[in-house]
């Protein structure tokens, strides 16, 4: 999967899935900007992954909820090395109750989050990627936007509209070299997961025919191929990476 001298932008990064894609993204030759909300962590992972300061690698506080603080992001990775070829809409959160007992605050901020914020990343990168007539686009969607979930009205709205933006834009964007794909991963062993008790996760083992829940690697390396030249005519599609738990 060649990326080599591809620069990366990662939302979501200083833990869980979009840690482990930097690292992935790093180890095949890529330059990589990891973009997290959480400052402190975002250095101590930076740190953590290039203790020499050696690596192709810029830590850059981003709120994608916040548009100031994404054309910010933006300018920095530019700045830094001229262009972006692959953007990876990784960030998100959980809000989760049952419909009856959902606070609109916790509607909201899910949906701005993991749906605006996407498209405030998306809307950003797209004059430079439009300007160098060629980018990738990766969303992180779930089999929650495909199948809805129970206690999570939120978090389905959000991953659903994601399915949808992703088809519009792969449909306005081809035109200018860009394609754009969502990836939809089943449970995976995260921190947003911690507080899933054990019994539960146990029941999605035995219901996934691979028997095992998702590693970050799993998703990690989706990104990685839907970011690669080998991925330049695939668009618009919807990559599950669910062991067949939709099966």
């Amino acid at each position: 999967m060649n990326v080599k001298d591809k620069v990366v932008m990662i939302t979501g990064a200083a833990r869980g899935i979009g840690r482990t894609a930097v690292q992935l993204f790093l180890a095949a030759g890529a330059k990589v900007a990891m973009c997290d909300i959480n400052e402190e962590q975002l250095q101590a992972t930076r740190g953590d992954l290039d203790p020499e300061g050696a690596r192709p690698l810029l830590a850059v506080p981003l709120n994608v909820a916040d548009r100031a603080s994404v054309d910010a992001a933006v300018k920095t990775v530019t700045a830094a090395w001229g262009r972006i070829d692959v953007l990876v809409n990784n960030a998100g959160i959980t809000r989760d109750a049952m419909l009856h007992k959902l606070a609109e605050e916790d509607f909201d901020r899910v949906i701005s989050v993991n749906l605006k914020g996407v498209f405030n990343c998306t809307q950003a990168v797209v004059p430079v990627m439009s300007a160098q007539k060629s980018g990738a686009i990766i969303n992180t969607s779930s089999i929650v936007g495909v199948y809805g979930n129970v206690g999570q009205t939120n978090y389905a709205a959000a991953k659903a509209g994601l399915i949808g933006m992703t088809k519009t834009w792969a449909k306005e964007l081809g035109r200018h070299g860009i394609t754009v794909n969502a990836v939809a991963p089943g449970f995976t062993m995260t921190e947003m997961l911690a507080t899933v008790p054990e019994k539960v996760l146990d029941g999605v083992r035995n219901n996934t025919p691979l028997k095992r829940l998702g590693a970050p690697e799993d998703i990690g390396n989706a990104y990685l191929f839907l970011g690669s030249k080998e991925a330049s005519f695939i668009t618009g599609q919807v990559l599950g990476v669910d062991g067949g738990l939709v099966l």
